[in-house]
């Protein structure tokens, strides 16, 4: 079944039960059937930069579905060092575990970039999943995704030097939070990326260079996005059409 012929048209704007906007495309895939099963569990939340949803290795409690802003899952050393291994934004949901009868993940989930979302019981997401078929699909298929990014991140951080990692990483978070100006800094790309500082901002300097980002403090703004994309490696194209196939872009 291909990403397209598994999109599902709903009917009307999507709200839940407090009467809060839906825009998470997990949500808006959902049939109009089953999205009632969900509705009355959907509590809005707002979601700070630097909120942890989920610790390693602690039981999922919550599941999230993000309307706007960007969820990193991090990998977490003894020594306490962190590298990123995937993203999450709106085509997508926090708790993945969940749908293929995981308790337990291994990752740090934490907001990187301020939004806002829905939040579900993980124990109300299993119950409803019993009756809700298309439901078990797409969230099962979007765990499949996850799976694909993470492998592709390793890969990427293993194989492809800084500058093509930065731009990879600098247009995945773009397409989830869909904003020219990304308020990051290179401490925190650093910390994402498994590296030091000065080497992100030496990767950094070269793109301003090219004039193809600008860096302000606390923030960076993607100017020519054409030759990000150039600048970066394959593998932002291998999980773009991940994405493609699942849908939810």
């Amino acid at each position: 079944m291909s990403g397209k012929n598994f999109r599902v048209q709903h009917t009307g704007e999507r709200t839940n039960i407090e009467g809060k906007h839906v825009t998470n495309k997990v949500l808006l895939a959902t049939p109009d059937n089953e999205y009632q099963m969900m509705r009355a569990d959907l509590t809005y939340v707002d979601m700070p930069n630097h909120l942890s949803l989920h610790e390693p290795s602690q039981n999922i409690e919550f599941v999230y579905f993000p309307n706007r802003g960007m969820v990193s899952q991090v990998v977490v050393t003894k020594d306490g060092r962190t590298v990123e291994v995937g993203v999450v934004g709106s085509e997508g949901y926090v708790g993945a575990g969940l749908a293929v009868g995981l308790s337990r993940s291994s990752v740090r989930e934490i907001v990187q970039i301020a939004g806002d979302g829905f939040r579900m019981i993980g124990s109300a997401l299993e119950r409803i999943l019993q009756s809700a078929p298309q439901l078990q699909m797409i969230l099962a298929r979007h765990s499949g995704l996850q799976g694909m990014q993470v492998a592709q991140t390793a890969a990427c951080n293993r194989l492809h030097d800084i500058q093509q990692r930065l731009s990879r990483w600098l247009l995945m978070t773009q397409d989830r939070v869909n904003l020219g100006m990304l308020p990051i800094t290179h401490d925190f790309i650093a910390m994402m990326m498994g590296t030091d500082r000065s080497t992100v901002s030496v990767a950094a300097g070269i793109l301003q260079e090219k004039g193809i980002i600008e860096y302000v403090r606390g923030a960076v703004r993607v100017v020519n996005r054409g030759k990000l994309q150039n600048s970066a490696c394959e593998c932002y194209g291998v999980i773009q059409q991940f994405e493609d196939d699942v849908g939810l872009r």
